[in-house]
């Protein structure tokens, strides 16, 4: 396994559409657990393949010890309104409140390619709907209202300095279970 950069806001890639998983193999394999991996080392709770510079419509997600390898997931059930407070694993330092559907079913394959249908309330449900985003190039900020998305990308503008070419590098050693919300 390996840690693996994560892209911060302004790289192409997370504002891309990604593409359908079609073969469950090794690769795959690998690139489940090196997610994984750079998660936990991040203290993330939920990481997208696109936030790792891949275009497979993947990501995994590890939340009050519900962890899932979640592959061309859809979102077929919403239901309630919540509105909290997110934070991302591209967008370091950055918050804001969004508004998620309370309760969602998510149907998807494993990193095995077998069908999962997964029933989410609380966190997990928002981890999943925040996550699912990524796979559409979409970003929690773009949920805030134009005041609220311009002054948290104003703070991106200072910090974005500490992330050359747009990549978050993380250190070997670093890894830990989440303990914290970042998505």
């Amino acid at each position: 396994m390996s840690l693996l950069a994560i892209h911060t806001l302004g790289s192409p890639i997370l504002r891309e559409e990604t593409q359908l998983v079609t073969a469950f193999d090794d690769d795959l394999r690998t690139l489940i657990a090196d997610m994984f991996e750079t998660m936990y080392a991040a203290s993330g709770i939920g990481l997208a393949a696109p936030q790792v510079g891949r275009t497979e419509r993947l990501t995994v997600v590890d939340v009050e010890g519900a962890k899932y390898a979640i592959v061309n997931p859809e979102i077929v059930f919403r239901e309630g309104k919540d509105r909290a407070e997110e934070a991302c694993l591209s967008m370091p330092e950055l918050y804001g409140d969004v508004d998620r559907a309370k309760r969602v079913i998510v149907k998807a394959l494993d990193g095995e390619g077998k069908p999962i249908e997964i029933h989410a309330t609380g966190l997990l449900a928002r981890c999943l709907q925040h996550e699912i985003d990524h796979l559409h190039g979409k970003l929690f900020i773009d949920y805030l209202s134009y005041l609220k998305r311009r002054a948290q990308l104003v703070k991106w503008e200072e910090l974005r300095v500490e992330y050359p070419g747009n990549l978050r590098q993380l250190k070997a050693g670093a890894v830990t279970e989440p303990d914290g919300e970042t998505m």
